[in-house]
């Protein structure tokens, strides 16, 4: 099996030899490529990447960004260089044991698509930890994934999977859940997690926050992608509802009660409603007619891969 290993790294010189030899050593049986995506490092990562380039010139090769762009801008430079016929994704601090590449093979070859680590016992601070553990029950609720660890960056993906797949924003900790939406077969095995023994976390409690409003982006999408005036018609249908009700209640109140403040009040939302109804309304078959385009110019982009 051709293998591609895509890894960001952020200043993480200290861990990057003992990485490779280690990838090297578990994978041996394949043919290895490995992707090392340089996110604007400033230790000397990148100086390290290029020794590490001399000494495996076969086995590594190296990206650099301009500056640092994140995880799912370096995971997206490097899918796009990934080649063969699987590829993992790693993180680059030695906390993902190269040591259980095999097992994840063998789990893809028993017909899956993605294969997610599963940190069971995880060696991280309490603050990573328990709000992780309630992220990953909630997508795993929202998206029916059958997996515990949505986070854990060791995963190995079909090649398939990550070419069809946009990683942007913040959205590479939601790979399986968009993998799942396009119907590929996910699941997880549970995997050592070691704890930190170089540099420290680049990530802070605000990456929850932004995790949660990529989930919110991501069952979106999941839902309406296909039909986007399902969304958009429906609240621009109720709005203008509202607003003829809104109308009706205008025009109660101006024979009943006389109150001219009132329905000159309700007249102005029942405007604002009707307004707001047909822009959605319109903004929804707008959303349509560029669905349909794109699907004109990329029809493959729902087939399943060809087996010759």
């Amino acid at each position: 099996m051709k293998l591609s290993f895509v890894i960001p790294v952020y200043n993480e010189r200290d861990t990057l030899d003992e990485l490779v030899k280690g990838i090297i050593e578990h994978a041996s049986d394949h043919e290895v490529k490995i992707v090392f995506v340089d996110d604007g490092s400033t230790d000397g990562s990148f100086e390290e990447l290029q020794r590490l380039h001399t000494e495996y010139p076969k086995e590594v090769r190296l990206v650099r960004q301009r500056g640092n762009f994140g995880k799912s801008a370096a995971l997206a430079t490097g899918f796009s260089r990934a080649e063969g016929d699987a590829v993992f994704t790693m993180d680059s601090d030695l906390q993902d044991d190269p040591k259980e590449i095999p097992r994840f093979i063998e789990k893809l070859e028993e017909g899956y698509d993605v294969v997610c680590g599963w940190k069971s016992t995880r060696h991280d601070p309490w603050h990573k930890t328990v709000p992780s553990f309630f992220y990953n029950k909630f997508v795993a609720w929202l998206f029916d994934l059958p997996i515990h660890d949505v986070n854990c960056g060791f995963k190995l993906f079909r090649t398939e999977v990550v070419k069809k797949i946009q990683v942007y924003g913040e959205m590479h900790r939601l790979i399986p859940a968009m993998a799942a939406t396009l119907n590929y077969r996910v699941t997880e095995i549970p995997v050592q997690h070691h704890p930190r023994r170089y540099g420290h976390s680049k990530f802070g409690f605000e990456r929850f926050y932004r995790g949660a409003l990529d989930v919110m982006t991501i069952y979106f999408l999941r839902r309406y992608q296909h039909s986007p005036n399902h969304f958009f018609g429906t609240a621009g249908i109720l709005m203008i509802f509202s607003g003829m009700l809104s109308f009706i209640a205008a025009i109660l109140v101006w024979f009943f009660i006389g109150n001219e403040a009132a329905v000159a009040a309700i007249s102005a939302v029942a405007v604002v409603f009707v307004a707001t109804g047909i822009n959605t309304l319109g903004l929804g078959l707008f959303a349509e007619l560029v669905l349909a385009h794109f699907i004109r110019m990329d029809p493959a982009l729902f087939e399943a891969e060809d087996d010759d």
